[in-house]
């Protein structure tokens, strides 16, 4: 075989699995079996494990792109002249990527120290975001108790109703949003309690990544 014909199989071996992950991924989670991917690619595990030697490897071939629209629609999102406008419509535009795809209910809460591809990206959009909240409650729009590791809460919230309603009731997450970005809009008068910080959220998110196996 020739070298042209041996560089053309190894592009169309990647493509399928990169194609294949994405729908697995998508149907499944992050933590799909690596040898139901190979199957749906119609490659050997030794092909797979060759392209891409780790789950994060594939994760990061796979979802570098999305993450890039993240950076994308919260840069968007800073423009918008009304600051509970902006924070509220990138909030939802985070909560309908997870609807579609069952995937970013993960990829969306945790961390990826392994792919300093992916961390970059998430560091772009967490300083966009983080910029949003502030602006928000410097507005007085947005509760002043509120923190910017709580985004995380609502969309690890987020993910697990969309886990149990996927198929009964596929809307039933808007109706959930609906009432949680009321409840921010302006102060309530009662305070929360106390925020976890920062530091046990990240650590929450990179405890999802272990147990996704992306660690």
């Amino acid at each position: 075989m020739s070298a042209d014909s041996l560089r053309a199989d190894a592009a169309r071996n990647r493509s399928q699995i990169l194609d294949s992950a994405r729908q697995v991924f998508s149907d499944r989670g992050l933590d799909a079996p690596m040898d139901e991917i190979a199957r749906h690619a119609d490659v050997g595990n030794a092909t797979l494990y060759r392209r891409f030697p780790t789950r994060c490897e594939l994760v990061a071939a796979v979802y570098e792109e999305t993450l890039r629209e993240v950076v994308t629609t919260v840069e968007a999102a800073l423009q918008v002249e009304d600051p509970w406008r902006g924070f509220e419509g990138h909030i939802t535009h985070l909560c309908q990527m997870q609807a579609d795809n069952r995937a970013l209910g993960d990829l969306l809460t945790m961390l990826f120290p392994a792919s300093p591809e992916l961390q970059a990206l998430q560091l772009r959009a967490l300083s966009g975001l983080t910029a949003l909240v502030d602006r928000a409650i410097a507005s007085g729009d947005l509760r002043s108790d509120f923190r910017h590791e709580d985004v995380v809460l609502i969309l690890m919230a987020n993910t697990g109703l969309l886990e149990r309603t996927v198929d009964a009731l596929p809307q039933g997450w808007r109706r959930h949003l609906h009432f949680v970005l009321e409840g921010l809009h302006h102060s309530s008068g009662t305070a929360a309690p106390q925020s976890s910080g920062p530091a046990r959220t990240r650590r929450a998110m990179r405890q999802l990544a272990i147990r996704r196996g992306l660690e």
